[in-house]
């Protein structure tokens, strides 16, 4: 299908990098016209944006392991869409995919890093989640690295986070003793309530050195960091 339009795309934008929290004036809504499709290209449509810890990152300018989001470039994420148009081989419209597309409503792509999702996937959203990139973290993280052995201690900092709800629930899933690290009880209430971990510590609490000793009377065997410092 070819497809030649004059509809608007709407995106997001760094407008300035941050000091500390993101503001609103950090970004700006920009509509842009849609082009017409060329040979081998495929027009996306978001339907599920994720929002991530990493793209804080990404907006400023310092070493890290990805480059940064350039001053008027679209905000960098993981989307779930659907193929609006097709003049690509592998793809036709009414297709779902997930990409990294940005913050924006459209994107054009000529396939490259676009996955295709299984037809009648009943939950495309879990592509950003559980079956994306915090699940492949999670998983690779903890089995491929920190290999963990049934019946050895394993501590979770953001605990409660996407991919820290996910390591502990795999670490029970082998066997471990799981215990959570997160900021506030109601966090920690729902890790041991919800998630199934053994214990969880409130990082903010005036004792925290001596409740973590407490949860690990064995010690700790595998430590998943997800947060940095202290």
């Amino acid at each position: 299908m070819t497809r030649t339009t004059t509809q608007t795309n709407r995106r997001i934008v760094l407008a300035s990098r941050p000091t500390g929290a993101p503001t609103a004036d950090n970004f700006r809504l920009e509509e842009v016209a849609i082009p017409a499709l060329e040979e081998g290209q495929l027009l996306l449509r978001g339907q599920w944006l994720s929002l991530d810890p990493y793209m804080r990152g990404r907006m400023s300018d310092a070493p890290s392991y990805a480059p940064p989001v350039e001053i008027g470039g679209v905000m960098t994420g993981g989307v779930v869409s659907r193929v609006e148009a097709s003049r690509h081989p592998e793809f036709k419209e009414g297709d779902l995919v997930m990409a990294y597309t940005g913050w924006q409503e459209y994107a054009v792509s000529d396939g490259t890093g676009v996955n295709k999702l299984p037809a009648g996937f009943a939950h495309p959203s879990h592509a950003l989640g559980v079956l994306g990139m915090p699940g492949y973290t999670a998983y690779a993280g903890l089995i491929d690295i920190g290999q963990p052995r049934p019946g050895e201690t394993v501590v979770v900092a953001a605990a409660t986070g996407a991919v820290g709800s996910l390591v502990g629930q795999i670490a029970k899933l082998r066997g471990c003793h799981v215990v959570g690290i997160a900021g506030g009880a109601q966090k920690c209430e729902a890790a041991v309530k919800e998630l199934g971990f053994d214990a969880c510590i409130d990082h903010r609490a005036a004792d925290f050195p001596e409740q973590l000793k407490a949860a690990c009377p064995r010690g700790i065997d595998v430590y998943f960091e997800n947060v940095g410092g202290a």
